[in-house]
């Protein structure tokens, strides 16, 4: 890893921020005391929500950890899109027995007031979602001695970070789970996104700047990989989702490695953005129609997958999952992490023992 990244985790593991609840204060420390680097959530949160959970971290371990946030949203969306989708999800409010969500609630989600909280009383690291903040505002982190972190996933955006200012990129594949953390979100690109190696490869040739890889990673030698093919370290999300200390609900937990759950797909049923999740009743009928309206259709739907939760309903509930959902592991966050951490080293051993035959 590099020097700075070195400085913040004894391993190149990450734990990804999960938004809506997952990243939790007992996960992150749990986390970070294990040696791995843990991420608190802003995005969905208040700007004193956020603060009282980076308190709560605080006094709950002494080691680094992030604070991830979303970029403000232009409101690109098409009234009256959201409004067909709103008639489209009649019947789920039936079934649920509760009305939808209301669509003019703020896209920006306390950015400005978040921002100034980090500067004032400032975390280790702060990380960014759904675009580049301005050079003012990373130079700001900078004089703050907060390392900084854009989330990309193409050489392009990568390389607009590094012009902008960020300490280091985080490369999500199109394998992650959640959201998809394009700059931009165009309906015409849905799916097209790059495989994680590939993607990693490709901004690890465009900037000079450490690159985080993220994206299905779920076991030590899948990190082996990504580190050999040029990243600095490796973010996993859905690998720590199932653990106890997760924040994740129990059902959204069962359900990773339950088999009537088979695969994943990208999806913009719940938010109105491309996420990746566990293919259910509520994708399979309003995937094919939902418009791309973010965050309006997350604040129409939110009611209703609170509904399905306390219901006990999985199959109208957002279940994010990357790709290698199949392949969680019910342990401790600080279990994992070690166990994560030792199937790197035996993966690089055997790599330089085949390499030396």
């Amino acid at each position: 890893m590099s020097s700075a990244l070195t400085d913040l985790c004894r391993y190149p593991i990450v734990q990804a921020p999960m938004a809506g609840g997952p990243s939790c204060p007992q996960l992150v420390a749990a986390v970070a005391e294990a040696g791995g680097l843990g991420f608190l959530a802003a995005g969905y949160k208040t700007a004193d929500g956020m603060y009282n959970e980076i308190k709560q971290v605080r006094g709950l371990t002494g080691q680094p950890f992030g604070v991830n946030l979303f970029m403000p949203q232009p409101n690109l969306a098409d009234p009256a899109a959201v409004e067909v989708y709103r008639h489209q999800l009649a019947g789920e409010t039936s079934w649920y027995e509760t009305p939808l969500g209301e669509t003019d609630a703020c896209g920006d989600d306390g950015y400005e007031a978040k921002l100034a909280i980090l500067l004032e009383d400032p975390v280790p690291v702060v990380s960014f979602t759904f675009g580049c903040p301005s050079r003012d505002t990373l130079d700001a982190f900078a004089a703050a001695g907060t390392y900084t972190v854009v989330t990309v996933t193409s050489p392009e955006e990568a390389q607009a970070a590094q012009w902008a200012g960020a300490d280091a990129v985080c490369a999500q594949g199109v394998e992650a789970g959640g959201h998809q953390s394009t700059f931009r979100d165009d309906p015409q690109t849905d799916g097209s996104g790059t495989g994680l190696l590939c993607l990693v490869t490709q901004v690890r040739e465009t900037v000079q700047i450490p690159v985080i890889a993220a994206g299905g990673l779920m076991r030590g030698s899948q990190i082996a990989a990504v580190l050999a093919a040029g990243a600095d370290a490796a973010q996993l999300g859905t690998a720590f989702l199932v653990c106890p200390e997760s924040g994740a609900h129990l059902l959204h937990k069962q359900a990773l490695t339950n088999p009537l759950f088979v695969r994943t797909t990208l999806t913009r049923a719940f938010s109105g953005r491309p996420a990746r999740g566990l293919v259910n009743r509520f994708v399979r009928e309003h995937g094919p129609y939902a418009p791309a309206a973010y965050p309006q259709v997350h604040h129409l739907t939110a009611v209703l997958r609170k509904a399905a939760a306390k219901a006990g309903d999985a199959q109208g509930m957002a279940l994010w999952a990357g790709q290698g959902h199949r392949m969680a592991r019910e342990l401790p966050a600080g279990r994992l992490v070690r166990l994560l951490a030792e199937e790197l080293d035996a993966a690089r051993t055997a790599l330089s023992t085949r390499s030396t035959q």
